[in-house]
């Protein structure tokens, strides 16, 4: 779908001459417009918080279900960095990679891709939790079949987070372990999947940067003990997907992996984070653990400047 740049018009029509330092910041690093096709499930469309329902308009759903989500937060970053992307999205909940090979194939090889973003079912295998085989060579299966499309795609796989509902209730796959646990174990399959997948780039650390914002005390640990005063709680109600807050920090992860752009280069004034009900604070602390883990993962260098903030980020919205 062709975008009518819309953040860049309300920028300049909120903040005229504000708004010039900005855009030309951003001109200078216009790139062809490129396309990025999103594979997953709940964890890509943003189930259970408001990412699910964010400017679906923005992007293209190729299933017709109307979802924005994490694909429609990306937008809106490089959008506001001055990138050029046609976003879309093919997602199932519940899914793995597999589902995708077995039923959406002839929706996905429409065209051919530039970028794929693409990850497996949270567990790595819904009937064996934890075990790698199947996310392996579905990654391999797909990431091969999209390369014959295009022998230059770009494909990421998104290693995904430890979920609360699967550590600290005894019934869990990783009941007993420490938070991190789950993500370590999640990353390590999908590093052995992209080390047999030429087509693989890299590995989105979606679960590391949840991880490293438990740490630092950006967000609390467990939700089953409550929240601490003015930490984050990146899970929503039901302690396995996403709050806006846990999205955002996934969209920062893949923005910076994809584009190698400092995701604090977007500034804490960010407007798809102000229109989700993210503070200032809350934006600055979830860019600034996505940079460092980025940073760490040899994905990203340190920006040479920040966008100007607007004047009011009220203005954002439009």
């Amino acid at each position: 779908m062709q975008h009518n740049s819309k953040l860049g018009r309300s920028f300049i029509q909120a903040y005229g001459f504000i708004a010039l330092p900005v855009m030309l910041l951003a001109a200078h690093g216009t790139q062809a417009q490129e396309s990025i096709l999103f594979i997953g499930n709940s964890f890509t469309f943003g189930a259970g918080s408001a990412v699910n329902f964010y400017r679906p308009d923005s992007v293209t759903d190729l299933n017709g279900t109307e979802k924005g989500g994490v694909p429609a937060l990306f937008e809106a970053f490089t959008e506001q960095a001055g990138l050029q992307y046609d976003v879309y999205l093919e997602t199932e909940p519940g899914s793995g990679m597999d589902f995708h090979l077995d039923n959406r194939l002839a929706i996905i090889n429409r065209r051919s891709w530039d970028t794929v973003v693409m990850h497996g079912h949270s567990l790595l295998d819904s009937a064996k939790p934890g075990d790698p085989a199947k996310l392996i060579s579905s990654a391999q299966v797909l990431s091969a079949t999209l390369a014959a499309s295009n022998p230059a795609v770009n494909v990421y796989l998104t290693a995904t987070w430890s979920r609360a509902d699967q550590t600290y209730p005894a019934t869990g796959a990783w009941a007993g372990k420490p938070i991190d646990a789950m993500a370590r174990d999640v990353r390590s399959a999908y590093d052995t999947a992209a080390s047999k997948s030429p087509a693989v780039k890299a590995v989105v650390p979606v679960g590391e940067a949840w991880t490293r914002a438990m740490q630092t005390g950006v967000a609390d640990a467990n939700p089953y003990d409550g929240i601490e005063f003015e930490k984050l709680n990146l899970w929503t109600n039901d302690h396995y997907h996403a709050s806006v807050a846990g999205y955002y920090l996934e969209a920062l992860a893949v923005f910076g992996t994809v584009t190698r752009r400092d995701p604090r280069s977007l500034g804490d004034n960010e407007c798809a984070g102000f229109e989700l009900g993210l503070s200032q604070q809350q934006i600055h602390a979830l860019q600034q653990v996505a940079f460092d883990e980025l940073a760490t993962a040899g994905h990203v260098t340190p920006a040479p400047f920040v966008l100007a903030q607007p004047v009011a980020a009220v203005r954002c919205l439009h």
